[in-house]
């Protein structure tokens, strides 16, 4: 006799007569439980942090590579022609500045090759703990001795200087980048989009007012309204929220005295008080003028034997201009332009939005203060005091922008290698539907021939 039914389940046995044991119930289901459940074996640890460094991040972008290894060449040596003889007058040693330089764009270099080989998206976890840091850095360069009446260095006494304004650049570029990655779907409200960016800025922007440090509050605010744009904020609130802001610079710049106020009087007039307030930008523009097509030979400049200030840093522009004239300037425009192109480009093809968002932080960067540098040499927008990058004197500045650049390199070999990964899948493909193709005409042939 079978003990299973049509449909296959076993069959429940009667009880056994003489027995007083009752028939085993058939266990009835769990009621659900109300709320939503985890699934089986899910924890409640966060998701590890990404891999630090992986075995094959890429292949290097040669012409990247090629192009800032060039303008880092040519920044060192412009930068020893112009600062020579302020060294040799301030210091006695003609190679002060270069040497120092020098030094810094070796390790600068070698941090860069490192940082390229590490993963991006893990370097996405130090945002917060690098803002926090950046915040308190803002706060003691408060209470170190001035530099030129200013307070923008953490300067203690036996160790390098350290300008905490370029670390809260590149602080502000991983923490919008990790930001506006994980609100990628609400980026278009005024919140996500706007409001959360601008909370963020504000503290970095009041503490480099105090110093005060009123290019680097500019370049913050042009890297965050690039990142915002790119990340997808609503072009509504976008447009009023820069329409604020540049108001709000507007009328700080209008209503603050002193420096700011002898500034923009020089700007309109740079020939008006050439012995004391436009001083450095007339010194300026006759730099430049003197230069001519071709400039006065690399080396031969007259205006940096101590008549053009700040000849090594923020005007280093001008005696590029004087001693290679107008050829040379624009050599060095093309070169900063192809590598703000070669950056747009690897933003365009990078593997997700966060390595994107970071390579167009870090363009906006080197672009914006380039552009600035510029303009300010000659005398287009007021009297800033922004150093042109790869080429100014300053030891952080240099450091970190070749870091940053070690940030832009990883993005590339994550996208070179997904490129060579994704060519190699289609090659592939490509011979396997050869060889189909090939046993399918072979078996149309074969039953052509058979008798």
């Amino acid at each position: 006799m079978s003990t299973r039914d049509m449909s296959g389940r076993p069959l429940r046995r009667p009880p056994v007569s003489g027995s007083s044991r009752p028939a085993p119930a058939r266990p009835m289901p769990a009621p659900a439980r109300s709320g939503r459940m985890r699934p089986v074996g899910a924890s409640r640890r966060k998701m590890p942090w990404p891999a630090m460094f992986t075995r094959d991040p890429g292949p290097l972008s040669g012409g990247l590579l090629a192009n800032l290894v060039v303008l880092l060449a040519f920044g060192l040596i412009v930068l020893f022609s112009a600062s020579y003889a302020i060294a040799y007058y301030k210091f006695g040693d003609s190679y002060h500045y270069i040497r120092s330089q020098a030094i810094y764009a070796v390790v600068g270099f070698a941090a860069m090759l490192v940082i390229s080989r590490v993963n991006y998206r893990w370097l996405l976890r130090l945002a917060w703990p690098l803002y926090w840091v950046t915040l308190v850095l803002l706060v003691a360069v408060l209470f170190m001795p001035p530099i030129n009446d200013v307070h923008r260095w953490i300067n203690i006494k036996g160790l390098p200087t350290v300008q905490v304004g370029e670390i809260a650049k590149l602080s502000i570029v991983l923490l919008l980048a990790a930001l506006f990655e994980q609100n990628r779907s609400r980026m278009r409200s005024f919140r996500q989009g706007i409001l959360l960016p601008g909370v963020l800025l504000l503290p970095i922007l009041v503490l480099l007012r105090l110093e005060p440090h009123n290019s680097a509050m500019i370049l913050m605010c042009c890297i965050t309204a690039t990142m915002m744009f790119v990340g997808g904020a609503n072009l509504m609130w976008f447009g009023m929220g820069g329409g604020a802001a540049a108001g709000g610079i507007a009328l700080l710049l209008i209503t603050s005295k002193g420096y700011v106020q002898e500034r923009l009087a020089g700007w309109l007039d740079p020939f008006s008080d050439v012995l004391d307030s436009t001083m450095q930008t007339a010194q300026g523009l006759y730099t430049i003028g003197s230069g001519g097509w071709f400039g006065v030979g690399l080396g031969n400049s007259t205006q940096k034997h101590l008549w053009l200030s700040e000849a090594q840093n923020d005007f280093i522009f001008a005696i590029l201009g004087e001693e290679l004239g107008f050829v040379g300037a624009l050599l060095c425009i093309a070169l900063f332009a192809l590598l703000i192109a070669q950056g747009i480009y690897v933003a365009v093809h990078a593997p997700d939005r966060a390595g994107c968002l970071l390579v167009v932080g870090v363009m906006a960067q080197i672009g914006f203060q380039f552009f600035f540098n510029v303009a300010v040499v000659t005398n287009t927008i007021p009297n800033t005091g922004i150093s042109l990058p790869f080429f100014s004197s300053g030891g952080t500045s240099l450091l970190l922008l070749l870091g940053e650049m070690g940030v832009v390199f990883s993005v590339s070999r994550a996208a070179n290698k997904a490129r060579a990964e994704r060519k190699a899948r289609q090659a592939e493909e490509k011979a396997a539907r050869q060889a189909e193709e090939k046993a399918a005409r072979q078996a149309h042939v074969f039953r052509a021939n058979k008798p």
